[in-house]
């Protein structure tokens, strides 16, 4: 899985992603400091069944934290987009390219209005985020407009099937179900799709965007009360699209603090532990993310990355063992690995999620609840610990 992290230049992508990853990503109150894509492991931060069986897990490809898995998955921080992005203007065609493969969109939303179309500062409350909001939207429409133009307005009269678009689009991660209910919600047909207007690309366009691309919106800055009062707004303007209030900055002290034993802090959370010596700089940097976390309740970039994965994309957690009663792989580690998985996946989408050669040598799976045996065809549900039972 890969999320995109998107937005106009100078808005806080590149904080948000470090704050998401602690990944090295260069940070700067200017247009295009990101120019080649930053690509890091960010987590999705759900209850671990250990503290269920009151057992102390020994995690491999998910940290444990109190009780609290960390399961990962790709983030991608990409260049700023300006207007004009899909016609290539500023870092555009690269910023558009980049996403091809992204399953879903983090819309990083300067919400205090303090940086002009181009990304420049501007005093808060200068640009109203609506206007960001929609412009994304478009630039990334308008791109896709004129890939659907590109390959689907020819001269042969030869027809072009549902499999013939979804073979062009499968580069962008489009898949069939994407181009059906495209069709579908626009009314408008494949077959004459060589000759559709402008105006009827773009709305296939859009509503490919929709389906393929969702989005959370991060409405960042929320230190700022203006941003807090705009985010209100926006809630109400936009009332399909998920809007959270985010500190990218806070957070980013926050887990640089966690990292350096001066804190303990599980992200997510509402509050923190000081637990090394500070110096006066560093208490007042804290001191001000005390005041912000009273104010919005947490740093919002957990909660973006939770609302991303597990709510717009309909993943669950699910963990895969080989002892159903100790709940322990072959070498005794308990609850070892943490997967993410597409709502709807079954047992043997879990056998060779592991490995290839599991799921070809799959006979059936313990739910370790239960300890109920279960087929291949039975679906997971989201925490369920599960033991896969193979041919020797």
């Amino acid at each position: 899985m890969l999320i995109g992290v998107v937005g106009k230049a100078n808005v806080g992508k590149s904080t948000f992603f470090k704050a998401a990853t602690l990944a090295p990503a260069e940070i700067g109150p200017y247009p295009f400091v990101t120019i080649k894509p930053n690509r890091a492991v960010a987590y999705v931060k759900v209850k671990c069944p250990c503290k269920e069986f009151n057992l102390k897990c020994n995690p491999r490809n998910s940290p444990c934290i109190d009780g609290y898995r960390f399961v990962p998955f790709e983030l991608l921080d990409v260049a700023g987009l300006i207007p004009g992005a899909h016609e290539g203007l500023g870092l555009g065609n690269q910023f558009l390219d980049d996403l091809r493969q992204a399953d879903a969109l983090i819309h990083v939303l300067d919400a205090a209005g303090a940086t002009d179309e181009k990304g420049n500062p501007v005093a808060p409350g200068t640009r109203d985020p609506k206007e960001d909001v929609l412009f994304l939207k478009e630039e990334f429409d308008f791109w896709l407009q004129n890939i659907l133009i590109k390959n689907f307005r020819t001269k042969h009269n030869q027809p072009i099937s549902l499999n013939d678009v979804a073979e062009k689009l499968s580069g962008l991660k489009i898949k069939k179900e994407h181009i059906v209910q495209a069709e579908k919600e626009t009314g408008l047909n494949l077959k004459d799709i060589r000759n559709w207007t402008d105006d009827q690309f773009l709305e296939f366009a859009i509503a490919l965007r929709v389906k393929s691309k969702p989005m959370v919106i991060a409405a960042n800055k929320c230190d700022i009360q203006i941003a807090r009062e705009n985010v209100f707004r926006l809630r109400k303007e936009f009332p399909t699209e998920i809007i959270i209030p985010t500190c990218s900055e806070c957070e980013l002290v926050l887990r640089e603090a966690a990292e350096k034993k001066l804190i303990k802090y599980i992200p997510g959370d509402s509050h923190f532990e000081i637990i090394g010596n500070l110096n006066e700089k560093q208490k007042q940097a804290l001191d001000f993310v005390q005041k912000t976390l009273k104010i919005l309740g947490n740093t919002g970039v957990q909660q973006v990355l939770n609302e991303v994965v597990l709510r717009l994309l309909n993943y669950i957690v699910v963990y895969p063992v080989e002892d159903e009663n100790k709940l322990t792989d072959g070498e005794g580690n308990v609850l070892p690995d943490a997967f993410l998985l597409p709502s709807g996946s079954t047992a043997l989408d879990l056998a060779y999620k592991i490995h290839t050669d599991i799921g070809e040598n799959f006979i059936g799976a313990i739910d370790c609840r239960t300890k109920r045996k279960i087929g291949k065809e039975t679906k997971l549900k989201n925490g369920d610990i599960i033991k896969i039972l193979v041919r020797r």
